[in-house]
Parts: structure tokens; C-alpha cells; sequence
């Protein structure tokens, strides 16, 4: 099944370019000319990555890409004209996983492309969770730190996220409460047990819909809690 690649930037003739360059490649091609135009395309193909021009209008680049981050993992390529360490270390810290600085060749383009894409594969094959964990109304942003709803981040205390990445790297197993202690607490945490019920009581607060009816974050009687997703 051929990968789909959403590609935005402004200029016509270079869109075009990209275009049928990764179509011969193979790729199924989405475009879009600026930044509202691209977080509409975005909703609409659902792509397996983006090529992101970082001056667009409307929207530029980098609010085009904090506002796609807070809503999925996909892996995001930055396109720039200057050739500046701010503009590369702003998209990155936004959530950009790569950026190639026009000009560019067409082969480098779509090594990279490659190479991105080959990552997200071999994350999903080992089990590794993406950079930002969608649960349905909420993403989780492992790499930031946060907790986000309808793309506004949400308070969080620093124990409970470290509890909740924990178990998101986990999914399906259940822990104790001790073991969540040694993990996320430490070794040498004198807490009790009862510790690991208020946070989790206060994550579910915050992740989910209902949290007396909780669909991620469950308890194993008996035994501690696991995170599982919906059937």
C-alpha cells in the first residue's frame, strides 16, 4: 500500500516538482499552498508524512506544525530558505523531526523521507510508543513533557506524567504498586503505596472521559494497573 506524503509550500513550481518526484517514487501525494490549506488536507488524508515549507501564508510553517504536533505523531520534515540555526532549532523543538534547507536536490529529499519513515516502522515493529500518544480527545507528548486536550496543554504534576509515560511504554502490563514505586519513584522512596492510587485517580481525572468508568488507565484487582486501549 503506498505511503501518503502531504507536501505544502507556497511556490507553485517546487510543489509541483515534489510532487511528481514522489510519485515516481512510488508515494501518494497530497498538496497544499498554505498553512490553513494544510491543516485542512492534513484532516482530510491523514497523511504517513508531512514535507513543511516553514514560510507559508495564512499560517506560517511553525504554528502549521505545533498546532499538527498537538494532534498527531505523524513525522514532520521542515523545508527552509535560510539557511539559519534558529529557524532549524525552533522547528525541531516544535516537534519537526527532520528539515532540509532549500536548495535541496530531490534524491536528498526523498532519503530523508525514507529514512523517516523507516524510523516510525521500526518504532511501531519494537513497540516503542511515538513521540505523542494520541488517546482519542487527549495526546500525550512524551518528548514535551505534556498533557494535551483539544490542542491546549493541561497542568500536570511531574510524578504523575513520569507515571503515565511509564505505563505508556508498557501497554498491556499490568504493574504493582510496588513496582510502580521502584520505577517511577525510585528505590529509595519511603512513600506507601497508597501514593500510586492518587496519582492514578488524578491522571484519569485529566486523560479520561469518564474517570469512574476509566478506558486507559485500568486496575487489575489484585494486582496494580495496566494501560490498555479501548477494544
Amino acid at each position: 500500500m503506498a505511503r501518503t506524503i502531504l507536501v505544502v509550500d507556497d511556490e507553485p513550481t517546487l510543489r509541483e516538482t515534489l510532487a511528481d518526484g514522489l510519485e515516481a517514487e512510488g508515494f501518494t501525494v497530497v498538496t497544499a499552498g498554505d498553512g490553513r490549506e494544510a491543516l485542512t488536507r492534513f484532516r482530510a488524508s491523514r497523511p504517513d508524512l508531512i514535507v513543511l515549507d516553514l514560510m507559508l501564508p495564512e499560517l506560517s510553517g511553525v504554528e502549521v506544525c505545533r498546532i499538527i504536533r498537538a494532534e498527531s505523531p505523524v513525522p514532520i520534515l521542515m523545508l527552509t530558505a535560510k539557511d539559519s540555526e534558529v529557524d532549524k532549532v525552533v522547528g525541531l523543538e516544535l516537534g519537526a523531526d527532520d528539515y532540509v534547507t532549500k536548495p535541496f536536490s530531490l534524491r536528498e529529499l526523498i532519503a530523508r523521507i525514507r529514512a523517516l519513515l523507516r524510523r516510525t516502522e521500526r518504532g511501531v515493529a519494537e513497540g516503542e510508543p511515538p513521540a505523542v500518544v494520541d488517546l482519542g480527545d487527549v495526546q500525550v507528548d512524551l518528548a514535551g513533557h505534556r498533557i494535551l486536550r483539544d490542542g491546549r496543554t493541561v497542568p500536570v504534576k511531574p510524578k504523575a506524567f513520569e507515571l503515565l509515560a511509564f505505563l505508556l511504554r508498557h501497554p498491556g502490563q499490568a504493574f504493582t504498586r510496588d513496582q510502580l514505586l521502584e520505577h517511577v519513584w525510585g528505590y529509595d522512596y519511603a512513600g506507601e503505596t497508597r501514593t500510586v492510587d492518587v496519582h492514578v485517580h488524578w491522571l484519569r481525572s485529566r486523560i479520561e472521559t469518564d474517570p469512574s468508568n476509566p478506558e486507559f488507565l485500568h486496575t487489575v484487582r489484585g494486582v496494580g494497573y495496566v494501560f490498555r486501549r479501548p477494544a
